[in-house]
């Protein structure tokens, strides 16, 4: 094009973005001159839908030191931001984006709100955001949702119901979220009578279609409870073709039991759906040797081997320390503590309890 405006770079971007290609996506970002609130807006929302909240905090930190754009945040690059928060556990910067939004007079509707709701409920702070949620003047079915989501990620199964209650009582009708959060509640809490009610009051009573995240939450509550022949004939009930989902959570209950004889079988299962993917090798790794089965774990392994199957990202875990969001992993991190100083602090701890 012999001219490009703001709408043509935009336009790219949100291609590369909606393709996946984040990459490509920050390239043309990074060239691009005269970015609008639509161009943040999208490389922003991109990033943090595309598994990079990081990047995505990094981005809109970037969009408050450029001077020379002077493009201020709306109501969606705060949403996003929210959710950036809220998936990385950051209760601080999302502190500071609830205070943002007073400073800034943005006001708090119903999309930032359950935003709020979402981050403070996914951080731990679940006070917090039961207060936002009684503080809201308007609350709809998806604002009701995220609160009761808030419970069932925290096992408060009991606080989930009696809000549905409340909500049903004001006349809001739950929608399938509504139900997932519901069935995980039942999952974490080991109500099984209540899942069972939950599962068939989806279409006896409110008429929504049981899609297979709702299945995947049944199968995860029965094989929690050791109900394994239930939860399999359940899955052959299913009027679609179970995914790894909700064969994973069938898997998962039988390594909470050791439950040997279904574990083997659904994750053979699951390693000819997805050959490539590491986590189901090292599950039925796990079966094994906690059946004693030595022999059995160094097949398997020897079979990734073979295979050339091994674990492209290590397993991480992330904690914020005074405002910053810290990442520790197998291969450790250059922007945190190294492994000497943590054994040597790990060291101390031990040596001060003696």
């Amino acid at each position: 094009m012999p001219e490009r405006d703001v709408v043509s770079w935009n336009s790219v971007i949100v291609g590369y973005l909606r393709a996946g290609d984040l990459d490509s996506a920050s390239e043309l970002f990074g060239r691009m001159k005269g970015r609008n609130i639509i161009t943040w807006n999208s490389i922003i929302t991109g990033f943090v839908q595309g598994g990079r909240p990081r990047e995505a905090l990094q981005l809109f930190q970037e969009m408050q030191t450029t001077g020379y754009e002077a493009v201020k945040p709306d109501k969606i690059t705060m949403a996003s931001i929210l959710t950036a928060c809220a998936s990385l556990g950051a209760l601080d910067h999302g502190k500071w984006v609830h205070n943002f939004l007073r400073k800034t007079g943005i006001e708090c509707d119903l999309v930032i709100g359950t935003a709020l709701i979402d981050m403070y409920g996914k951080c731990g702070s679940v006070d917090r955001a039961v207060e936002i949620f009684r503080a809201m003047p308007v609350r709809d079915n998806l604002a009701w949702t995220a609160m009761i989501s808030v419970f069932a990620l925290h096992g408060l199964c009991e606080e989930a119901f009696r809000f549905f209650e409340e909500m049903q009582a004001l006349g809001l009708k739950p929608n399938h979220v509504t139900f997932v959060g519901l069935l995980t509640a039942c999952a974490h809490s080991g109500s099984v009578e209540r899942g069972r009610w939950c599962f068939d009051a989806m279409r006896c009573i409110y008429k929504i279609k049981r899609e297979v995240r709702h299945y995947a939450c049944m199968v995860d509550l029965l094989s929690r409870a050791g109900l394994f022949k239930e939860a399999e004939g359940l899955i052959g009930t299913m009027p679609v073709e179970p995914d790894v989902f909700v064969w994973g959570a069938l898997l998962g209950g039988c390594l909470v039991h050791g439950n040997v004889d279904v574990g083997e079988r659904v994750a053979k299962h699951l390693i000819k759906i997805e050959p490539a993917n590491h986590v189901f090798y090292a599950n039925l790794c796990d079966l094994y040797a906690r059946a004693g089965r030595i022999g059995d774990v160094k097949r398997i392994r020897a079979l990734m081997r073979a295979r050339g199957i091994q674990k492209e990202v290590p397993g991480c875990s992330m904690i914020e320390i005074d405002g910053i969001v810290r990442e520790f992993s197998v291969r450790g991190s250059a922007k945190s503590m190294i492994m000497e100083e943590l054994f040597w602090f790990l060291n101390r701890l031990v040596m001060s309890n003696v």
